[in-house]
């Protein structure tokens, strides 16, 4: 028989509660009542609260053994020895899983016989090689060794799927740092080394974009993340300066008419620009990292002015429209971003709009590039510049002579709270939504600090390229601290999540979006990551910033866990996967403006890390629909991706979108599929890639492949 709750009035809650680890937090007596509402005890839910409460009444510090035993004994003196043994069941389940995921071995064995999940992580990692074997071998035991290197409430809470703490199988058993800006202008005029190599100032534009290809290898290698090149077009150009010189010295003895003579210097440096730069794009492409795959780079251009930046800025362009090899296949990197700005290249009036109407007809045929729009990015952000890899910001940032950096800094890491869980954890109680959100804020402060203070143990000789040759800007000494490159909030550390729509589903029903009230509150919630990141600067001296997470697994790896936790909830576990941060449901089909008025005032608190994407159909014939959107963007996002079919069969001539299907991705018409005969090119976690071998997973890539779904969006 239940108790009545008139009989236990009076009952003092515990102040605080220790964990199994020793860990100490603020007691809360709602935990208690989740437990009751997935026993399916939500009636009886408040007077079985109360009766634990009663059994530890007065202590002050409960432990969590204290606890787990109360609420067996309110379980079976209520009579409900079936619900008292189902807990038993799931506590020790949850504690074979943890000893499961420490255990390197058992990894190792579901790597061994290619678990899905493990070995089609990465869209752009092909399994089938043996350096991405290594790596992926090294990672499963990485991520064992990492989960018991944290603090265990820590990595519980990664393995519940409370938060997410990303890139396991690199940090924190390694003290590797994330994606970053790297500083070729420095490297290159103050020269490098990379192994026995002492590597001077190159003396071409051939030589300087060969020294940039051997540079990110090495940094790729380095770290765990992307890495970008700021203002390409303004950085080579004077290496392409020297080309110029060296032509018109070459030919002077034989070209008397001054004019003439510049006019062939010039004609032999295009020609040299465009060598260049498209040895720059098959090296990139042909390049393996330590990891096991492509090197993630991201080119940025479009601001140079004089007529060597604007050669430099049409040859990225017209390589990339070009493709590569005999096939003319659609390059996966390096991802290209060309800016906008105004006066400069928007109207046709702007003395570069012939490059933008290049970049237009680039982005109808190969995707890129993405678009940054130069004054919203310096309002977002602070200062502009391209992102580190695939959406990644720094924040605007002087050194301590006053000069604006952005080249040379750096991101340590990412972790992700899970926004829908709170969600259907609070149950349509926005107060208990706010109350379990700054828990969980709590624990990624603690797992954030915990990334950024374990990068800080690394030395200048684990990573030479990155601390004592120039590419984080200041060379360090053997016996210097890393950390000086890191503080005064230098480098950013990012909190990221997922799953806005879905929180406003749960709180306002699936079609939420012009509902004022349901979009105020999902923006508030970005608010106040944003306030935690502030004060969480304050305290530590990093640059906390909010982080539109590029979820390529996470979309599936969140909904899986909450979906065996709560069942299949209409519009939010049902669909097998989660939207991410905040865009527009991706099952909808809004116009691009409609969209982008959604999406818009999201990015003001998550400047660390945003991108919005648009949903064409082929837009090879009316590249002006494409500028038409680009154009009206201009002063209200910052960041915008063009996703278009592109996909070809080379065995029946197909062009347009492939059929997604249980076998991976094929061709409408015959069906073929083989990655040899086919360019089938999908963006995944902001960046190209080619997924046609790659197997479905709960549905998932059934659903990111269709663009009538449009869950590209949610990447």
């Amino acid at each position: 028989m239940i108790v009545d709750i008139q009989e236990i009035n009076n009952v003092k809650s515990p102040t605080y509660f220790t964990k199994r680890d020793g860990s100490r937090m603020n007691f809360a007596s709602y935990k208690i009542g989740i437990i009751f509402d997935e026993m399916g005890l939500e009636q009886q839910k408040e007077v079985l609260i109360q009766q634990v409460l009663k059994e530890i009444n007065g202590v002050v510090n409960v432990t969590a053994h204290e606890v787990h035993r109360s609420v067996i004994n309110v379980l079976n003196k209520n009579g409900l020895q079936n619900k008292a043994i189902e807990y038993i069941k799931v506590y020790k389940k949850n504690e074979e899983y943890w000893q499961e995921q420490t255990n390197p071995n058992r990894r190792l064995e579901r790597l061994q016989v290619k678990d899905p999940s493990l070995v089609h992580e990465n869209a752009n990692k092909d399994s089938n090689v043996f350096n991405t074997q290594r790596d992926l071998t090294a990672g499963a035991v990485g991520k064992t060794l990492g989960l018991k290197m944290m603090p265990m409430y820590i990595a519980k809470a990664h393995l519940r799927g409370d938060i997410h703490y990303h890139d396991l199988d690199y940090t924190p058993w390694s003290p590797m740092t994330n994606c970053c800006l790297i500083d070729f202008k420095e490297m290159l005029t103050n020269g490098f080394k990379i192994g026995n190599a002492e590597v001077e100032t190159p003396h071409s534009i051939q030589t300087a974009t060969a020294q940039m290809a051997q540079i990110i290898a090495n940094v790729a290698s380095s770290q765990y993340g992307g890495c970008s090149a700021d203002r390409v077009d303004e950085l080579l150009a004077p290496f392409a300066q020297k080309n110029f010189k060296k032509h018109l010295n070459d030919a002077k003895d034989y070209i008397e008419d001054n004019e003439k003579l510049h006019e062939f210097a010039k004609k032999k440096t295009k020609k040299d620009i465009y060598d260049a730069m498209q040895g720059l794009e098959y090296e990139i492409n042909t390049l393996f990292s330590s990891q096991g795959q492509t090197p993630f780079t991201t080119l940025g251009f479009g601001l140079g002015t004089s007529w060597i930046e604007r050669e430099i800025q049409k040859a990225i362009l017209k390589i990339r429209i070009k493709g590569l090899g005999k096939e003319k296949r659609t390059a996966i990197f390096p991802k290209l971003v060309f800016t906008l700005k105004s006066n400069l290249n928007l109207k046709p009036e702007d003395p570069n709009y012939d490059i933008k109407e290049l970049a237009i007809e680039c982005a109808t045929k190969r995707m890129y590039p993405d678009i940054l729009m130069y004054d919203k990015i310096k309002e977002l952000t602070g200062s502009f510049k391209v992102p580190m890899g695939c959406r990644s910001f720094l924040q605007g940032w002087k050194d301590e002579f006053g000069k604006e950096v952005n080249s040379g800094r750096m991101n340590l890491g990412v972790v992700t709270v899970n926004l829908p869980r709170i969600a259907l954890e609070a149950r349509k109680n926005k107060k208990l939504f706010w109350k379990i959100f700054n828990e969980r804020m709590l624990i990624c402060k603690e797992a954030l600090v915990f990334k950024a203070k374990r990068v800080e143990e690394a030395i200048p000789a684990n990573a030479p390229i990155l601390y004592q040759y120039g590419a984080f800007g200041k060379r360090l000494s053997e016996t210097d601290k890393v950390s000086s490159l890191f503080r005064k909030r230098r480098a950013t550390i990012s909190l990221g999540y997922i799953g806005l729509y879905e929180v406003g589903t749960a709180f306002y029903g699936p079609d939420w979006e012009h509902n004022e009230e349901a979009h105020n509150f999902t923006v508030e919630i970005v608010r106040q990551l944003k306030e935690n990141c502030v004060a969480w600067s304050d305290e530590f001296d990093y640059h906390f910033s909010v982080y539109s997470t590029p979820s390529e697994s996470l979309t599936d790896r969140f909904c899986v866990l909450d979906t065996k936790r709560f069942g299949k909830i209409k519009d939010i576990t049902d669909k097998e996967y989660y939207t991410n941060s905040f865009h527009y449901d991706v099952r909808k089909h809004p116009s691009p403006f409609e969209k982008l008025t959604f999406e818009k005032d999201y990015p003001k608190y998550a400047s660390g890390g945003f991108i919005h994407y648009c949903e064409y159909p082929n837009l090879k014939q009316n590249p002006r629909a494409l500028e038409a959107v680009w154009d009206w963007a201009y002063d209200k996002v910052g960041y915008l991706g063009t996703n278009t079919p592109i996909d070809h069969c080379f065995k029946c001539g197909f062009d347009g979108e492939f059929k997604p299907t249980a076998r991976g991705f094929e061709c409408p018409d015959c069906g073929n599929h083989d990655p040899k005969t086919c360019d089938c090119v999908k963006r995944t976690c902001g960046y190209l890639g080619n997924p046609l071998q790659r197997p479905m997973v709960h549905g998932r890539h059934v659903e990111i492949a269709s663009r009538k779904k449009n869950l590209f969006d949610g990447m």
